[in-house]
């Protein structure tokens, strides 16, 4: 097992914006969000990442980290990623996941002895970071703040928000990164639940948006 430090920079280049895994095309449906007026300034923007947190893919990635994380077998491991696909609310939010993990499956393969598969995303790291003996409890609350701060990148720019109004709303919401990284180690695939009905309808309207800077 990795110690502390190594572990840490280990999951610190795997979710680093410059890990080419295209995180940066994709809004996760907050481009339609912006479009339509839900998300106009610095506090509905911090509501709506709270919400898609605590009670959207936030907490249903962090679940099927865990549990991927915890799988001793590839059957097992390809049945958590079929529900990760099945649990893809429109083509651009599976898109999302699935091309983002292909590109992370395969350029983690090149580099570490962690031979992985076309998996969704969180899958991927989950079963990545369980072969290099990463700490889980740090795993998923990178994962989030990454995810987190993906989205604030793309809601700087479309907004527009401000840098500062933009990273004030980033670390608002790490405590919940953290608690919520907690409590998916103690989960399963029957605790998963997303009622982020608004954002899940965002990215289905993304895929008829007539201008788009983002994928999803």
């Amino acid at each position: 097992m990795p110690t502390d430090t190594a572990a840490l920079l280990t999951l610190a280049q795997w979710l680093s914006p410059s890990y080419p895994v295209g995180a940066f095309s994709y809004s996760h449906g907050l481009e339609w969000a912006v479009e339509c007026g839900d998300v106009s300034d610095a506090p509905s923007f911090q509501g709506w990442l709270t919400d898609i947190l605590t009670h959207g893919s936030g907490q249903s990635d962090t679940i099927l980290l865990a549990t991927a994380y915890g799988a001793s077998d590839a059957a097992t491991i390809a049945e958590i990623d079929a529900t990760a696909r099945a649990l893809a609310p429109s083509q651009e939010r599976l898109m999302e996941t699935s091309l983002q993990g292909t590109a992370f499956s395969s350029l983690t393969s090149d580099i570490w002895p962690a031979p992985l598969s076309d998996l969704c995303y969180p899958v991927a790291i989950g079963a990545a970071a369980r072969m290099l003996g990463l700490p889980l409890g740090e795993t998923l609350a990178m994962y989030l703040h990454a995810f987190a701060g993906n989205l604030t990148s793309a809601a700087i720019r479309l907004v527009p928000l401000g840098q500062t109004e933009g990273q004030a709303a980033l670390a608002a919401v790490a405590p919940l990164c953290e608690t919520l990284a907690t409590t998916a180690q103690t989960q399963t695939l029957d605790d998963i639940g997303s009622c982020c009905f608004a954002a899940d309808i965002a990215s289905m309207k993304h895929e008829t948006q007539y201008s788009r800077l983002f994928r999803s």
